[in-house]
């Protein structure tokens, strides 16, 4: 056995770990494998390039083999292929791809990172078609971007609204292609939850894109230069292209191959290290099973942050130092037209499935003050123990400062803070970049007011099953908000600010469910009534979120 690294595949995971390495220990002899030609390069940005935001296609280089070796003093080799690994003997079996040549590289310590690959359905199989298409690579890039400059498709169909699904649909779009959504359950974007992904159901309407959900793929058909998706609800779609993004899965041929352990979700078995089952084998990235931050539990993560943490940590471990990877709340970030969703920890599928007790609260806050021109709306949902207050995930959908606001719960997530911690955070302020009260401490004062019982709710959901003979909704809005955007029915009006003059119109013996657009007005009606000897309670989220999810439409 040699002092030698072998790192198989480059990207985030094997070519960040080879850096990493490398400036630990300047005198190591580090060899890299990547079976395609490319070293590393920017696989968050390929749907960019193919809608041309991207404009040119050596953006997406983050650097070539030669300068990657000049600057490290790394051997690469692209276009090399592992087939086989030799664990007894301490080498991979190596199979050039330009030559054909098949030799043994010799290896002290390993670090894999294959990746994960692009879910290939049974209805794909055996379709040859140049106009289906997955997208993993630059390759893959390479041949949509040249289908959609080269033909002009005037329809695509998107199978599936994950995060490169929903970048797809964006980028076809702006290349001029109509756009059909196809997804098997009733949202997109599963990070979120489903209230929450109808905001951005209503945005991608707004933008004329054919969505269609609860209704899977049972066959893609030619029909001459045309494909027809055959649905299984029994429609037929005749498009010009199809996309297939339903998911990926951790490639992990080359580790059972080798008899690497692999774990209860798939992905290859790591301790906190980053190490295998082989304790000279170590793996990263999207084929690797981790630890779910708030859980505990093992998950499959596949992104690009938790991807280049665990190379630098196994880079760490193998070259003498002692590093741990903590776990991965998820935190994630999707642009969808105008639109920016994120999530960070788990959701409420999630927190019902591990039996989690949690409550939900929701705000809809401005991006910054509302004085100050721009400002936007944001939807915000924080989930949390109902007990401590813990941070067990939080969601956000808007149209500016999302991503800072969920970068800041994510830290809190990661931090085990409490939604009092968030009440108090001193979060940076100025007209143009938030408020006094940032929606992060709003969030926080929502979902204090809950734990404290400050304040009883009524989800979007529950309202279906209120019994009208016991619980009237009441619509403290202006006059001039119903008459524009209509109310909920059977709902009494009475805006706020004529509540304390005519508590006498109320029946005390009936609860009374508040709501206005976003909760505001219809907390301080809340505490109106209750401190009137009244039974009340708050509809969470407001009109806003009602519409969005109980209508499918949206006031954002």
């Amino acid at each position: 056995m040699t002092d030698k690294l072998v790192v198989i595949g480059g990207v985030a995971g094997g070519a960040t770990a080879a850096a990493r390495a490398r400036r630990l220990n300047e005198h190591a002899e580090i060899v890299v494998f990547e079976r395609g030609p490319y070293i590393s390069f920017a696989n968050c940005g390929l749907p960019y390039y193919i809608g041309e935001v991207i404009k040119k296609r050596d953006d997406l280089m983050v650097t070539d083999a030669e300068s990657f070796s000049k600057r490290y003093n790394v051997d690469v080799r692209p276009s090399c292929e592992i087939t086989d690994m030799d664990r007894q003997n301490h080498e991979v079996v190596v199979y050039c791809h330009q030559t054909g040549e098949q030799y043994r590289e010799s290896y002290g310590r390993l670090i894999l990172s294959p990746g994960a690959e692009p879910v290939r359905p049974p209805f794909a199989r055996g379709v040859d078609a140049q106009n289906i298409f997955t997208l993993r690579n630059i390759p893959d890039t390479d041949r949509i971007k040249a289908y959609v400059d080269e033909n002009k498709p005037g329809r695509a169909v998107v199978v599936g609204g994950g995060f490169i699904g929903l970048e797809m649909v964006e980028n076809l779009a702006f290349r001029g292609v109509e756009v059909t959504v196809l997804e098997k359950m009733d949202q997109v974007m599963p990070p979120l939850d489903y209230e929450m992904a109808c905001l951005v159901h209503a945005h991608l309407s707004e933008k004329k894109v054919d969505c269609r959900f609860n209704d899977g793929v049972e066959s893609l058909e030619k029909t001459g230069d045309a494909i027809v998706v055959k649905t299984e609800s029994g429609t037929s779609i005749q498009c010009d292209m199809v996309v297939l993004s339903i998911g990926v899965r951790p490639e992990t041929g080359l580790a059972q191959k080798a008899g690497l352990k692999i774990g209860e979700t798939g992905g290859i078995a790591v301790d906190e290290t980053m190490r295998t089952s082989d304790p000279y084998i170590y793996a990263v990235g999207d084929a690797v099973e981790i630890r779910q931050r708030v859980t505990g539990a093992k998950a499959l993560i596949p992104l690009a942050g938790p991807a280049n943490k665990q190379a630098r940590i196994a880079a760490d471990n193998v070259m003498g130092r002692c590093s741990v990877f903590r776990g991965s709340a998820g935190t994630c970030a999707v642009k969808v037209f105008e639109v920016t969703a994120a999530a960070t920890g788990i959701n409420e599928k999630t927190l019902r499935q591990y039996g989690i007790p949690y409550r939900s609260g929701y705000t809809h806050s401005g991006s910054h003050a509302g004085y100050y021109p721009g400002s936007e709306t944001m939807a915000l949902k924080l989930l949390f123990s109902p007990g401590t207050g813990r941070l067990l995930g939080a969601q956000a959908v808007g149209k500016i400062g999302v991503d800072k606001r969920i970068d800041v719960l994510a830290t809190a997530v990661y931090g085990s803070m409490t939604v009092f911690d968030l009440e108090e955070l001193d979060l940076c302020y100025a007209p143009p970049y938030g408020s006094a009260k940032d929606p992060v401490n709003m969030a926080g004062y929502v979902a204090s007011n809950l734990i404290k019982g400050d304040l009883e709710k009524i989800n979007w959901d529950e309202i279906k099953d209120i019994d009208p003979e016991k619980e009237v909704l009441l619509d403290v809005r202006s006059r001039i908000e119903v008459k524009t955007s209509g109310s909920i029915e059977g709902a009494v009006h009475i805006p706020i600010d004529e509540l304390r003059g005519r508590l006498g119109e109320l029946d005390r013996e009936k609860t009374y469910i508040a709501f206005c657009a976003v909760g505001q007005r219809s907390y301080l009606a809340y505490r109106i009534l209750t401190q009137h000897g009244f039974s009340a309670k708050n509809l969470a989220g407001g009109f806003r979120t009602y519409l969005a999810a109980a209508e499918n439409i949206t006031l954002m």
